[in-house]
């Protein structure tokens, strides 16, 4: 790896993109607290065995201290897609990084240039939207601030390279392309569903089947969590079912808390 990455962040984006950007070097993650350091870990062993390279985890440090990024070259943070805690911590980490490094984030609807602003380095700031679960989507939406400069450019197209993924530039609209396309459609399943009352179950074999989606609307929903897609959808103006919002106001926030619009099994997922 032509840089020493850093990561701030600990969750399922985070971890996955450290598994695999230690395909090709060291690699430090910040988590916020002991446990969510001690998570981190266990999903990066995880990975690195799903992957069957267990030395991918051995090359990720994982750090409770910010300043375990310091002497990084490229840092990514990935925390919650929320705008203000994402401005605070890029602000941090302008505080500690070197001169030279560049700072990205993960953000997936959030206005790019209020990031870069905040970033305090808005020359050497990028977006670069990974996609869950990291090490199998092989897109990067990538998004530049109006003042990046052409090293900082060029030392993203890079390092998208080197992470085996296909970079795809886009300009700084709510939702890039991917999201903008894709949660009006799983959105208007919803609706669909509870319109004519096809179960959500039957709604996701339509789609599987009649036009060859991996995965159906109602199991990405949960896969990507009720509370993310809601979250997305308010930022980039897509309306919310009230089935969804009834559901998060239950606590049911899809795979992650065990329902959704569909029941998950947890134990079934720790057993796969």
């Amino acid at each position: 790896m032509s840089e020493k990455i850093g990561i701030a962040g600990s969750g399922a984006i985070a971890t996955g993109l450290a598994v695999t950007a230690a395909a090709n070097g060291e690699v430090v993650l910040w988590a916020r607290s002991d446990a969510s350091a001690d998570r981190a870990r266990g999903v990066i062993e995880k990975l690195s065995g799903k992957l069957d390279d267990a030395e991918r985890a051995s090359r990720v440090t994982v750090t409770t201290e910010l300043s375990g990024l310091s002497d990084c070259t490229y840092v990514v943070e990935a925390i919650v897609e929320e705008l203000e805690p994402k401005q605070a911590m890029l602000a941090e980490l302008n505080g500690i990084l070197g001169d030279g490094a560049v700072i990205a984030s993960t953000t997936s609807s959030l206005s790019v240039a209020a990031l870069a602003g905040a970033s305090g380095r808005s020359d050497r700031f990028a977006a670069l939207h990974v996609f869950n679960p990291v090490p199998q989507m092989k897109l990067i939406e990538l998004c530049f601030s109006e003042d990046a400069n052409e090293d900082t450019k060029a030392r993203t197209r890079a390092l998208c390279e080197e992470l085996g993924k296909t970079a795809v530039e886009v300009p700084d609209v709510p939702g890039f392309v991917v999201n903008a396309l894709l949660f009006p459609y799983l959105f208007h399943a919803v609706n669909h569903s509870e319109k004519t009352g096809i179960p959500p179950k039957d709604i996701d074999t339509a789609m599987k089947l009649g036009a060859g989606h991996p995965m159906g609307p109602m199991a990405l929903l949960d896969f990507v969590g009720l509370d993310v897609s809601a979250a997305i959808a308010d930022e980039i103006g897509v309306e919310v079912p009230q089935k969804v919002r009834d559901l998060l106001a239950e606590g049911a926030t899809g795979r992650k808390s065990g329902r959704g619009l569909l029941a998950w099994s947890r134990l079934a997922d720790r057993q796969t």
